[in-house]
């Protein structure tokens, strides 16, 4: 398979269908092109294209757009779905047949502003901790990723009437740290990592919320770990609200997610390694899947 990006150059004046491509194509396979483009026709650098065959249902190339909006693949013959996305934009499938010796001149793909969910009412939302997760993955070094999450925690959202003026807060209990290694699980809790005896507590409080387009905001706060205070962004994507639940109390949900540099918060994997000590990588990845219940006089309590 060879895939690649495209950056097709056009005269001034020629249309934008062209007759097609003139690529270097391998014995019996063929080739399509697209061009991705906003409503208003400029191009959509970075848009994600994910092309899969119809037959086996297999992904058969992957790839982002260049900075002129183009993406090209290299196929074998056959009758593919073609499926181009970018954030804040509705996504478009279309179907694309391949034939031997043939390269496909780029199809325009518009790609049409994402319907954007109803927000939140403006009021306090707690979270709901059998519903809630928060995760991490951080990848060992020199062998497989890590997997965890935190099992004890409480937060909630100040939804305002203005959405960039709401609040999160959540208060993280470093002590419940659960990889499923019980000996990994005490070293992470202990003061070569989290030290939660001396920190006992992991909390991000919100400094603003930042629209992103579509359904997706960042979520700008600091993060206090180990004793240290650092900005963090979580890229977050808001999944709307429905009735259901305990009791059908109104609920909305989001998912959110950051990359932490773990010696922003003085823990320093290589004066660990320096004694020999085996630790996980110097980046961790952070999850946080939520739902959160709207707070009324009669909002029941979450079980514990």
């Amino acid at each position: 398979m060879v895939l690649g990006l495209l950056r097709r150059l056009r005269p001034h004046g020629e249309p934008d269908a062209a007759s097609g491509l003139s690529v270097p194509l391998p014995d019996g396979a063929g080739a399509f092109g697209c061009e991705a483009v906003d409503v208003l026709g400029q191009p959509l650098g970075g848009a994600e294209v994910t092309v899969t065959a119809l037959d086996s249902h297999r992904v058969a190339a992957r790839g982002t757009t260049d900075p002129y909006g183009y993406f090209m693949a290299v196929l074998p013959p056959g009758t593919y779905s073609v499926m181009v996305a970018a954030e804040g934009l509705s996504p478009v499938r279309e179907t694309v047949d391949i034939a031997p010796g043939v390269a496909l001149a780029p199809a325009r793909v518009v790609l049409e502003p994402g319907r954007r969910l109803e927000l939140p009412p403006a009021g306090t939302w707690m979270f709901d901790p059998p519903h809630t997760a928060i995760r991490f993955i951080a990848k060992h070094v020199g062998m497989a990723h890590v997997h965890g999450r935190f099992t004890r925690f409480d937060g909630g959202i100040r939804v305002a009437e203005n959405m960039a003026d709401s609040q999160v807060s959540v208060r993280i209990d470093a002590s419940s740290l659960d990889t499923g290694n019980q000996t990994r699980d005490n070293h992470l809790r202990s003061a070569d990592f989290l030290d939660a005896e001396n920190y006992p507590f992991i909390d991000f409080v919100s400094t603003r919320f930042a629209y992103r387009g579509g359904s997706r905001w960042t979520v700008h706060g600091t993060l206090t770990m180990h004793g240290t205070t650092r900005s963090v962004g979580l890229d977050t994507e808001y999944l709307g609200t429905v009735n259901g639940g305990y009791e059908q109390e109104l609920r909305c949900a989001a998912l959110a997610k950051a990359e932490l540099h773990r010696e922003d918060f003085t823990l320093n994997w290589r004066s660990m390694l320096a004694r020999g000590i085996a630790v996980v990588g110097p980046t961790v990845q952070l999850a946080l899947d939520v739902q959160a219940m709207y707070r009324t006089h009669d909002t029941p309590t979450p079980p514990r």
